[in-house]
């Protein structure tokens, strides 16, 4: 597409910027953000990020072949230059023109909350994929474009990165794709150049406020998955256990609402569940007969995240391809995956990292635990530090025995945010009048071995925070770690 064609597009969406063309009038095949990732004929687009500047990598961008730039100040360059005011608000649309609209191609479902995201794209994915419907998936855990499967490097890539993954997603003959979007990407214009037929709410606590500073500030941010980046006649599918869900079902009256109380029968075991949804939920009507479901998955909340995504594709899709999806979902990497340890006992990885996903987590350990409940977890550095000695406190409530570590401490001192979890667990102790036994291992791994030589044979050890991450943040490290990878190698050590 000509350089040329893409100003006018841009122009008649409404944007406003500085068009220097004496440059030329190159033919643009890309759109990229990083200069380390540029190819030839594409524009690069200057951000002025928290660590780093693009417009500092401008010659390095035009050397790898860039043939023009959106910036929001001069670079020296002979190259035509979109001066803007923000780069990010041009640059989702941008790249949507630029790779053909692919969002337009595609049935868009877009993922937002606290805690139940990566799980409720997964079970969308499995009924999506029960129906014929060959989907991508981009989210926490992994990017999917039909065809291949990567590591996620973020939960919201940039406007250019996601434009570009929708766009090898129509490629590869995607009829979908199926999107976890985070409070971050929705403020500063991740989405845009997407607009979402069918919106999903899961929950909303105490999280991000680092960089949102309070909950109504979160809560705004998820809200535009509602608004800004909805189609018009989108289906919302909105959690209304929660209170912000309640909030979002009073300003949306057209939306679906599904809580807990949708399901009854309800069936629950370390192996997966069963229940029966309401025939009202997703609109059906009365005169559709409620539908039985097993699910793979474990806990009462991943109930929740099953009823989630049925409320949202209900009606597309016939009930028996519904159940033939929820009975199929795998198993979500670092989302209660369990692993069996040689003498019975079992170990669950899970992503939980705030107080109430801890307690989830726990709680559902504790009802299939028979023996002693072991929770080792810690807290990431630079993040919410309230949570600290919360999650003490939630442990101390349900675990026998806490292993206190280390979790991405980034540029804090570990061994002072374990103090402050551990002062959460010693209050609860005192209300409580007796005390959950607690240790500080910092080093995960030696923490994780510790438990597992401990446990016996009817116990159950809860590892968390971390969940299918592959790393440990320690300062500007990223250390090769997987929690996954220290318990199977302790497992095949045993036996």
């Amino acid at each position: 597409m000509k350089l040329s064609a893409l100003t006018q597009a841009l122009a008649k969406k409404g944007f406003v910027f500085v068009y220097d063309g004496a440059g030329g009038n190159p033919t643009v095949s890309g759109v990229f953000s990083d200069s380390r990732k540029v190819q030839p004929g594409s524009i690069f687009c200057c951000i002025e990020g928290e660590k780093s500047d693009g417009h500092q990598y401008a010659a390095v961008a035009e050397a790898a072949g860039a043939v023009a730039f959106v910036c929001e100040r001069p670079v020296k360059t002979d190259l035509p230059v979109l001066l803007v005011e923000s780069t990010r608000e041009v640059m989702g649309d941008l790249a949507a023109l630029v790779y053909g609209e692919p969002a337009s191609k595609l049935l868009m479902i877009g993922v937002t909350g606290t805690n139940g995201k990566s799980t409720t794209t997964y079970i969308l994915r499995s009924i999506l994929q029960a129906a014929g419907i060959k989907s991508g998936l981009l989210g926490t855990i992994v990017e999917s474009d039909g065809n291949r499967e990567r590591d996620a490097e973020r939960t919201t890539p940039e406007s250019c990165d996601i434009q570009r993954h929708l766009a090898a997603m129509v490629k590869n003959k995607c009829g979908a794709c199926v999107m976890e979007t985070s409070s971050h990407g929705l403020q500063v214009g991740r989405l845009n150049g997407c607009r979402f037929d069918v919106a999903v709410f899961t929950n909303l606590n105490s999280e991000h406020l680092d960089f949102h500073k309070n909950m109504e500030n979160y809560f705004q941010a998820k809200r535009l998955l509602f608004t800004k980046y909805s189609k018009e006649g989108r289906v919302a599918a909105i959690n209304s256990d929660d209170l912000y869900g309640v909030r979002l079902l009073k300003e949306f009256p057209d939306a679906r609402g599904f809580g807990f109380a949708d399901a009854s029968d309800v069936e629950l075991g370390m192996d997966g569940s069963s229940f029966t949804v309401s025939s009202a939920v997703g609109k059906r009507g009365a005169e559709t007969p409620p539908l039985s479901l097993k699910s793979p998955l474990v806990g009462d909340f991943n109930v929740t995240n099953a009823l989630a995504a049925v409320t949202a594709l209900r009606g597309r899709f016939d009930d028996a391809v519904i159940a033939k999806g929820i009975a199929a979902i795998p198993q979500v990497p670092g989302r209660l995956e369990k692993h069996r340890i040689p003498n019975g006992a079992c170990c669950v990885i899970d992503f939980a990292h705030t107080p109430e996903a801890l307690g989830n987590i726990l709680s559902v350990a504790r009802g299939f635990c028979s023996g002693k409940l072991i929770s080792i977890f810690g807290h990431g550095g630079g993040r919410y530090p309230s949570n600290r000695p919360a999650l003490g406190a939630v442990a101390a409530s349900l675990a026998d025995l806490i292993l206190v570590t280390m979790d991405n401490p980034r540029d804090e001192d570990p061994a002072l945010i374990a103090d402050s979890i551990v002062r959460g667990i010693e209050n609860r102790n005192r209300e409580k009048g007796k005390g959950a036994r607690y240790q500080v291992i910092l080093d995960r791994k030696e923490a994780i071995s510790t438990a597992l030589c401990i446990a016996g044979p009817d116990d159950v050890l809860v590892v968390s925070g971390k969940g299918p991450e592959k790393f440990l943040t320690i300062k500007d490290q990223k250390i090769p770690y997987s929690d996954a990878e220290t318990v199977e190698e302790w497992i095949r050590l045993a036996r």
